[in-house]
């Protein structure tokens, strides 16, 4: 049986990177081969220092400016890449690359709360201030804008009127945490 590669992209603290690497973690039939990161300082770093997966730092002249990470992850053959709190827009030769075949987590139920600069607490914030009574996370394809991608899943949690931004930062968490891995073997599984 063919072992499946997971190229994972990130930007910060990589608690997702972390759990998806252990739900993979005694599979022989799925491999992390590499995390790209735009971040030098990312925590994900140490992360992947302590889990032994290899880790890069890339810049922007490397990811949008020229096609060095483009030829890379065609060199690699990925079956899925996924962006785990990543936070630049793919370029389109990238996305045109590999249709169907990358996916992001958002950590709202899009489309309310997508785009541009709609990240983290930035998400968990607009949220808290519009009063919504539930939240949740989305799992999708990527395409050429940000958050626009077909939907693959949507799991929500409830608000109650005194969680605080943070309070809801946990919620979504801990979705991300359940779901994401298994949305990524079911894909993989149906390739």
């Amino acid at each position: 049986m063919k072992t499946k590669k997971i190229i994972l992209f990130a930007s910060g603290s990589g608690s997702n990177v972390e759990n998806i690497a252990n739900y993979f973690k005694l599979r022989k039939d799925v491999t992390i081969c590499c995390v790209l990161t735009n971040k030098s300082d990312a925590k994900v770093i140490e992360r992947c220092n302590r889990l032994e997966i290899n880790a890069l730092f890339f810049n922007r002249q490397a990811f949008s400016k020229s096609d060095f990470i483009l030829n890379m992850l065609q060199s690699l053959e990925p079956d899925l890449i996924v962006l785990a709190g990543f936070l630049w827009k793919i370029p389109e030769a990238i996305t045109n690359a590999f249709p169907k075949q990358i996916i992001n987590i958002h950590p709202a139920l899009l489309p309310k709360y997508g785009g541009k600069g709609m990240y983290g607490m930035n998400v968990h914030n607009a949220v808290k201030k519009q009063k919504e009574t539930e939240t949740g996370i989305t799992i999708h394809y990527v395409n050429a804008q940000y958050d626009e991608g077909a939907i693959i899943k949507q799991a929500k949690a409830s608000i109650a009127n005194n969680d605080t931004a943070e309070d809801i930062a946990s919620k979504v968490h801990q979705l991300e945490y359940e779901y994401f891995p298994k949305v990524i073997d079911e894909i993989l599984s149906k390739q």
